[in-house]
């Protein structure tokens, strides 16, 4: 759900402005200023424009994550801002990050190539997690798409797939709880329209340009 909270994050982001947000909405410049005061509200037409404009819609991939795949952290060799974003048809908090998925061991229910939205921080105990599907790092370093269950104390769990051996006995140091899950087809369809609007707007500047 798109809020002032947002919109007042997405314009902190550089080269972000009132103005340039005014501008991409199609509405006179004091309308930012009253839907951030509270004076006004958002209207339909305007959440895609707003999104898109403050990029309140993508989300940084992180790496992969493996299904059946061993990767190891220190051979991804991922700069700082990730390997390029995914957009959502929605916007989300930027407390998020994705993955993509390598290997099948999830298969049916996720397969290589598809893509996890995960939040950043854990914000819940270990314990909440038994019997849930989460993006987990093991204290040795390896990332897993893998489900959660109890192990023989309380700092040791077990991790099981559909199609793998469990791996068990260890110690995790983190746990992406997963808010999104986007199959490999969906991506395609979403880059391509995406594409297709980079196209369609370069051409309506040319156009403008060339009339100056």
């Amino acid at each position: 759900m798109l809020d002032v909270a947002m919109i007042e994050r997405g314009l902190q982001k550089p080269g972000k402005t009132k103005g340039g947000l005014a501008r991409a909405m199609g509405v006179r410049p004091g309308a930012v200023s009253e839907i951030l005061g509270g004076q006004r509200l958002i209207k339909a037409s305007e959440i895609g424009p707003i999104m898109e404009y403050l990029e309140l819609n993508s989300v940084p991939i992180m790496g992969r994550i493996g299904a059946g795949a061993v990767i190891e952290p220190e051979n991804e060799q991922v700069p700082p801002e990730g390997l390029g974003e995914v957009e959502l048809p929605f916007p989300i908090s930027e407390e998020t990050i994705a993955f993509e998925v390598a290997g099948d061991s999830m298969l049916p229910k996720y397969e290589s190539g598809d893509v996890i939205v995960v939040y950043r921080e854990q914000c819940h105990p270990l314990t909440s997690f038994y019997g849930q599907e989460a993006a987990v790092r093991l204290k040795t370093g390896e990332r897993y798409l893998k489900t959660i269950e109890r192990g023989k104390s309380p700092t040791l769990v077990n991790l099981t797939s559909f199609n793998a051996k469990p791996i068990n006995g260890v110690k995790l140091e983190w746990i992406g709880e997963i808010c999104v899950t986007l199959p490999r087809a969906q991506i395609e369809r979403m880059r391509s329209r995406a594409a297709a609007r980079t196209r369609k707007a370069t051409r309506a500047q040319s156009v403008r340009a060339a009339e100056r």
